[in-house]
Formats: C-alpha cells, structure tokens, sequence
C-alpha cells in the first residue's frame, strides 16, 4: 500500500511542477526559466535574489509560488514517509507469497524488492517526461486547459514598461476576431493608435521590421510597442 502511494505522489508531483512551469511560462518567463523555477518553488530549495524578484515582482507568479510550495511541502512529507515505510520490513507479517510460484519472500527481501521497483519506476517516469514527444502533448494540453479557464492570464512575451504612462513593449497572438485580421500594416492604422508594429513571428519564423504593405493571417504573433493598456484591445478582441 505504502508502495502504491509513493508511485501516486510521483506522478503527482511530476504533473504538479508541469503545471507549475506552464504557469510561470505563461505569465512570460522563459521556458527553461519557467521549469527551474516551479522545481524550485515544489522542493523549496529557493533561487538568487534576482530570479526571486522575477517571482515576488509579479502578482499572478507569487500566486503560483504560493501553489507550489504549499503543495510541494505537503507532497515532500508524504513522500518521505511513503518512500521510508516501502523499505522497512513488516515484522509483523509472515512475508509474502509469489502466485503460482509457491514461493515466499521474507520481509527483508520484499523491502529490497519495493526500492527495485521505485528506482525502475523513477527511471520509467523520468523518461517519459524527458521524452519530447509525449511531454510535447502533455504540455500542450495542460496549457489549453489553463488558458480556457482563464486561470493565468496570458503574457507570451515579458510586458516592460519603458517609460512613464504605462508605454511598453508586448507580443500579442493574432486571434480570429482581431480588427486588423487579414489587413496590412498601413490598412490596419495601428499607428493612428500610437502602436509600432516591431516584429512579426509566422510559422517558427520571425520578420524583424515589417514593411507597411504586409499582411497580417491568423496566428501570427505581433511583437509591438505602445500603451499596454490598450495593445490587446487594438489589435486581439477577445
């Protein structure tokens, strides 16, 4: 039983990091960024003081933290007790009987039997998660999830404030109600709004300073300068 709840709160903890660097993804931080810092925050093992104010500089991040160390440490004692009472031996019980086999473990033998089965199945999972494939589509999907129930608001690119009136700079994900869906750059008057279009991103592809007679599809990403209050609302109606 202790042997079964320690493989649950594996996976558990696994998929709660997952979520947890999606999270932080989410709000801008980079990937690899984004992973180390749920790692982080889940083992409690903290960060540097400038990846710290990364986290304490934003209201949605801390939230997140608060998440993850919470749980982390909840998840890390059952762990610890779980892992601990697989490998002790039941001196209590007469040991245990392999079916069909006719064959009976002592106590001892089952505990080193539980610590060979957790370090395949650490590996096991291990592999699975740095598989890219399967991790690809575990992280898509939990990322569709949180975006449709609106958990984390969604920042793709980290929101600067430059200058004093809430100027900054922002990527923006092109959605199908957009007001300058399928317009060019001059067509859409973005800059009638005060919004410099910096870059486009299309299909893994980005085009630094886009000329004015360029089209905007669905799906692009526009990387552009303006007043952040107002960017999404020109360019992404949701």
């Amino acid at each position: 039983m202790n042997l079964l709840l320690f493989i649950v709160m594996i996976l558990i903890s696994f998929t709660a990091i997952r979520i947890g660097a999606i999270a932080f993804e989410l709000t801008g931080l980079e990937w690899s960024l984004a992973k180390f810092q749920a790692l982080s925050c889940f083992t409690g093992t903290g960060f540097t003081t400038k990846e710290a104010e990364l986290i304490t500089s934003n209201p949605q991040r801390r939230k997140i933290a608060s998440f993850l160390m919470v749980l982390g440490n909840a998840g890390l004692v059952t762990l610890i007790a779980t892992f601990a009472n697989s490998l002790r031996p039941a001196m209590d019980m007469p040991g245990m009987i392999i079916p069909f086999l006719g064959v009976t473990l002592s106590p001892h033998s089952v505990a080193w039997i539980n610590l060979a089965v957790i370090v395949v199945f650490l590996y096991v999972i291990y592999r699975i998660f740095m598989y890219t494939k399967i991790t690809r589509k575990l992280t898509d999907i939990i990322r569709s999830r949180i975006i449709k129930k609106d958990i984390v608001r969604r920042v793709t690119f980290e929101e600067l404030l430059v200058a004093t009136g809430g100027y900054g700079v922002s990527q923006i994900d092109i959605c199908e109600n957009s007001p300058i869906l399928n317009k060019t750059i001059l067509e859409s008057e973005l800059k009638k709004e005060d919004i410099i279009i910096l870059a486009i991103e299309r299909n893994g592809e980005t085009m630094p300073n886009p000329p004015a007679e360029t089209k905007i599809f669905f799906g692009d990403k526009i990387i552009c300068f303006g007043k952040l209050g107002s960017m999404r609302r020109k360019i992404c109606v949701t």
